[in-house]
């Protein structure tokens, strides 16, 4: 075990009763910081784990910029880890602490640790007597630890490939580490930038909600009140064209009355889409930087070609086939951004909702193929037969709108013969802009990324790579030996712990 230095000094007040003096101060020590080891994982049962580990605490804890930082900072110094990949790792894995899971595969806390890997490899550094993964200083201290346990001292994008077996994951958080080392006020600048405009996203994807739900109730009730009026004008009986009438005229008032919810909710949705204006305006100056785009969701490019949904790998999935023919349905947060695919012209829209395709368009690029979008939340009101559209350029948001199970878009030739994800720029996209969800996502072919030491002063630049990682994926050891699920080989260490 190794031990911080120097001793940290506290002032405890010891107030002298039954006199006159002023009051008394003594410097007295505390307890040090005792850091784990990061050259052997946990014995089992050598660590104290919240009772239910994978629940999150009723009230999760949350830190400022400026604790966060001096975390990142203390931590990386304790291990020889640059704290910038720290920053990133928190960033990518929970938001900084925002959305702590537990995630789809079962990863917990501040750094997303699998509850198997943190029994190994987390430890109490806060001192209060339990390793936490959901408290912040247990897991980011835990996350150095793993990290150098990896190697991070001197090959950090090896360490990084350790923590989650990706190679697009670690050209994200090693982008994310050169940016944050240009000013280490840069991570919280751009993290409030992100927040403006997720939010403006999600204002404008609800508001966009509202007001198609409003709108279908006024046609509900038009149609009501046409059917009454049919009736009426139908009856032979006085009395029953009266009665024909007086519910016609209930349906009357019912349609005024969503005619004038919809009225709000056009004039919130118009508000909305002024917010997101500025948001993006914003945004704009540092969206294309490497670092910058997956955490804003600005679109990906390639000769001309633009992936349509923004947001990276990370959140963004896609599989090679279709339920029930060529098509491609991609994954992603509802509000996410949707890009035009190439240079096009706008061939139809609709913002009344289809049965089955929801809000959508149909384009034709350049190449003179024809493109449909369904499913979407929000249909950017430029998007009007006859309209052009620049590669990248924004198009509406992410939804579930007409038949759909979850958030995605759904994009189609027509007609339908062929399947998007065959198109070579479709393809390129791959670790760039999404993630294959039915099958490993090989590296993008692009010149591999460095991780600028120059800016951190710590180590010299690597290059990430997926070949002959620290962890890999054994069988578990005999029971008898020391410490059961690691083997050790020529100086590397193997873990049987799952990818996060």
């Amino acid at each position: 075990m190794r031990r911080l230095a120097p001793i940290v000094l506290t002032l405890a007040l010891a107030v002298l009763a039954g006199t006159a003096r002023a009051d008394s101060f003594a410097v007295v020590p505390t307890a040090p910081l005792v850091i784990a080891s990061a050259d052997m994982p946990n014995l089992p049962g050598s660590i104290v784990v919240p009772p239910a580990l994978s629940t999150p605490p009723a009230v999760p804890e949350q830190l400022s910029y400026d604790q966060l930082l001096g975390l990142w900072q203390q931590a990386g110094a304790a291990y020889g880890i640059p704290w910038q990949v720290l920053a990133a790792i928190n960033k990518v894995e929970s938001n900084f602490g925002r959305n702590m899971g537990p995630s789809s595969a079962g990863a917990i806390g501040w750094m997303q640790f699998m509850p198997s890997t943190w029994l190994r490899w987390g430890f109490d550094a806060s001192g209060d007597g339990v390793a936490d993964p959901w408290d912040p200083q247990d897991a980011i201290y835990s996350a150095a630890r793993y990290l150098a346990a990896a190697g991070g001292s001197s090959d950090i994008s090896r360490a990084v490939f350790s923590y989650n077996h990706a190679d697009w994951y670690v050209s994200e958080v090693l982008s994310l580490a050169n940016l944050y080392g240009q000013d280490s006020g840069v991570a919280f600048s751009l993290d409030r930038i992100q927040q403006d405009l997720a939010a403006a996203e999600q204002s404008v994807a609800e508001a966009s909600g509202r007001l198609v739900a409003a709108r279908a109730r006024v046609l509900a009730a038009a149609r009501v009140q046409h059917r009454w009026l049919v009736r009426a004008n139908r009856a032979t009986l006085l009395s029953d064209r009266l009665d024909d009438q007086k519910f016609a005229g209930l349906a009357q008032q019912r349609k005024e009355a969503a005619q004038a919810v919809a009225g709000r909710a056009a004039r919130t949705l118009a508000a909305a889409q002024g917010q997101l204006t500025t948001a993006r305006q914003v945004s704009a100056p540092i969206s294309f930087t490497a670092g910058a785009s997956s955490v804003l969701g600005a679109p990906s490019y390639d000769n001309g070609w633009a992936f349509p949904v923004g947001g990276g790998p990370g959140v963004v999935r896609v599989a090679h086939t279709h339920h029930d023919y060529p098509a491609a349905d991609i994954a992603a947060p509802e509000g996410s951004p949707v890009y035009s695919i190439a240079q096009a012209v706008v061939l139809r829209s609709w913002t009344v909702p289809d049965p089955t395709c929801g809000i959508g368009m149909t384009i034709r690029t350049f190449d003179g193929q024809t493109w449909t979008y369904c499913h979407l939340a929000y249909l950017d009101p430029k998007v009007v037969p006859g309209a052009s559209l620049a590669s990248g350029e924004s198009v509406g948001l992410v939804g579930e709108s007409g038949d759909a199970s979850g958030p995605h878009l759904h994009l189609q030739l027509q007609p339908a013969t062929a399947y998007p994800q065959d198109e070579s720029w479709f393809q390129s996209f791959a670790g760039v802009a999404f993630t294959w969800s039915d099958s490993p996502t090989p590296p993008p072919v692009t010149q591999p990324l460095r991780f600028a030491a120059a800016v951190t002063g710590t180590a010299p630049a690597v290059t990430p790579s997926s070949t002959a990682p620290v962890f890999a994926v054994v069988p578990s050891t005999p029971a008898t030996t020391a410490a059961p699920d690691v083997v050790s080989a020529n100086g590397v260490v193997f873990f049987d712990r799952p990818n996060p």
